[in-house]
C-alpha cells in the first residue's frame, strides 16, 4: 500500500501500529455484530406506524 518511510517506522515502534490494530477491532466488531444478528428473533410481520405520519388532521386557528 505505501512505502514505508523512517518517520512510520519510528511511530510504529513508538505507538505501536495504530492502522493494524484498527482493522483488527473492525474485524472482532464486525465478527461480534453477525453473531448477534443471527441470534436476533424474526421480524414481525407488522411494522410499527411511521412516526411521520399524523395521529390527527392539524387544528386551524
Amino acid at each position: 500500500m505505501f512505502q514505508q518511510t523512517p518517520v512510520y517506522d519510528r511511530l510504529v515502534a513508538e505507538r505501536g501500529d495504530v492502522p493494524v490494530q484498527v482493522r483488527g477491532e473492525a474485524d472482532r466488531i464486525r465478527r461480534d455484530l453477525a453473531q448477534v444478528l443471527r441470534q436476533a428473533p424474526a421480524p414481525q410481520p407488522s411494522t410499527p406506524p411511521s412516526v411521520f405520519e399524523l395521529k390527527q388532521p392539524p387544528r386551524t386557528l
